[in-house]
């Protein structure tokens, strides 16, 4: 499992002056010992602080299997580095001793020489797993398993579960194992057990006495990631089995790569709805970021969104006339505009959340529909009331006002309306909902709003009809 970024103290950066001091002593055999006591995943976080010479001779002299675990956290660039200077004994020795969906990964991000390179240095039996994982579409329950698992046989003692588990779990071992899976004869998926009630059963009882039902919880090969992570969390699940259509075990998916995709996710949103490139969900490390980075990830859509919002400066070119006949109306374009825009952010937001967790779907259109044409109306009349009192104050002029205050109406109207119609559309089209939507809403909104506001002027006030 790739590390995820952790909101706190940066552990390696208090080790760093005594590395390099022991580096530039040639030290090593204090420098292991410091290596040794520094937890794996602080040491993936820090790389970026040593030297790239220095990196490759701290990494040489890290144990065979703490050496795994602190490749396997790094980012690409930093582990083709490392690859490009070891040699091919060293090399095979990291990439066969890798977690098999670690290992996919990696290779997935490999140009072609390198990846026929690198494969001629696996063994015969990682060689073909690592097939197997590449064969799935990423996006897929596949491309998420691992094939590192326990298979059990239902008449099979607690007792002979338990040595089978510690005979098939290598040492090194790079998964997390929660349970252990029951097959049959052909592989097929027919019960779990919770490793913690493997433990506590009496020895002589049979595995098909205490395994559990894997119906709810099992998931097929070709399952979409968000399918995978909604078990998770409906069922509070640490682990899954995952099977084909034959429902034949071929492998697991445990919580540590759901809690990573959760944050992709999570962060994928965020971006798209502040209108940003969203880059499969790539955090976005002011640690490593770089001014282009930057540039190249918000530009696009502001560029984008400012074309659009052209059309705002034609809307107000075309009622010139009305402007000029009631200047008074130019104050209230701002509070109208912007009161529109958070009223249809707020409703997109909630939408594209509840498309995520599956609260809202095509099954419910109509409840969620009504419900949020009932609110769109009760809030229109709340803040129209407010902006009629508002207008009144600033200019004493009652029809000004009640345009003002009519308009607002609206534009909260046509706002929700957006809000919940953008997110469903992009949905149905196959689109990310958070990636349209969310940029998008706003500017639908300033457009069709500013004609609202003058049609609806034209419309009360005597001396704008002509």
């Amino acid at each position: 499992m790739k590390n995820s970024a952790r909101k706190k103290i940066d552990v390696f950066a208090l080790f760093l002056p005594e590395i390099k001091e022991l580096i530039l002593k040639k030290d090593f055999n204090g420098l292991k010992i410091c290596l040794k006591n520094t937890h794996s995943i602080d040491l993936a976080e820090g790389w970026r602080y040593l030297e790239p010479v220095n990196k490759i001779l701290v990494f040489k002299l890290l144990g065979p299997k703490k050496a795994v675990e602190v490749f396997e956290n790094l980012r690409f660039p930093e582990q083709t580095h490392i690859l490009n200077n070891l040699d091919n004994t060293e090399v095979a020795q990291v990439i066969n001793e890798m977690a098999p969906d670690e290992r996919a990964d990696l290779f997935k991000e490999l140009p072609e020489k390198v990846f026929k390179k690198l494969f001629s240095l696996i063994n015969k039996e990682e060689a073909q797993d690592l097939r197997e994982l590449l064969v799935y579409r990423e996006g897929t329950a596949g491309s998420l398993m691992t094939t590192e698992l326990v298979e059990l046989k239902k008449e099979m003692t607690a007792r002979q579960a338990i040595l089978s588990v510690q005979e098939n779990l290598r040492a090194e071992s790079r998964e997390n194992i929660y349970s252990v899976f029951v097959t049959d004869e052909n592989h097929k998926l027919v019960g779990n057990v919770p490793l913690q009630d493997l433990l506590k059963a009496p020895p002589d009882i049979l595995i098909k006495d205490i395994m559990e039902s894997v119906e709810l919880i099992k998931i097929n090969v070709k399952s979409d990631i968000k399918k995978v992570v909604s078990r998770f969390k409906k069922y509070d699940l640490l682990d899954v089995p995952v099977v084909d259509k034959e429902n034949i075990l071929l492998g697991i998916i445990t919580v540590d790569d759901i809690v990573d995709i959760m944050e992709k996710e999570t962060t994928k949103e965020i971006y798209e709805i502040g209108k940003m490139d969203a880059r499969g969900g790539e955090i976005i490390s002011y640690a490593r970021a770089t001014t282009f980075e930057l540039v190249r990830r918000r530009a696009g859509w502001l560029i984008l969104l400012l074309v659009f919002d052209f059309l705002t400066g034609t809307v107000l070119k075309s009622f010139e006339h009305t402007l000029t006949s009631v200047v008074a109306l130019v104050f209230f374009i701002p509070m109208l505009l912007d009161t529109g825009g958070n009223a249809g952010a707020q409703t997109s937001i909630t939408i594209i959340r509840g498309l995520a967790t599956g609260d809202v779907n095509f099954k419910n259109i109509s409840r969620v529909v009504k419900l949020e044409f009932s609110a769109a109306i009760l809030m229109g009349l709340i803040i129209g009331s407010v902006a009629f009192g508002r207008a009144f104050l600033l200019q004493k002029d009652f029809l000004v006002a009640t345009v003002v205050a009519l308009t607002m109406v609206l534009i909260a109207i046509l706002a929700i309306s957006t809000g919940i119609f953008l997110p469903l559309f992009s949905k149905r089209i196959g689109l990310d909902p958070a990636a349209l939507a969310g940029p998008i809403t706003t500017s639908v909104v300033d457009v069709v709003g500013l004609i609202i506001y003058f049609k609806v002027a034209q419309l009360l006030i005597p001396a704008l009809r002509f």
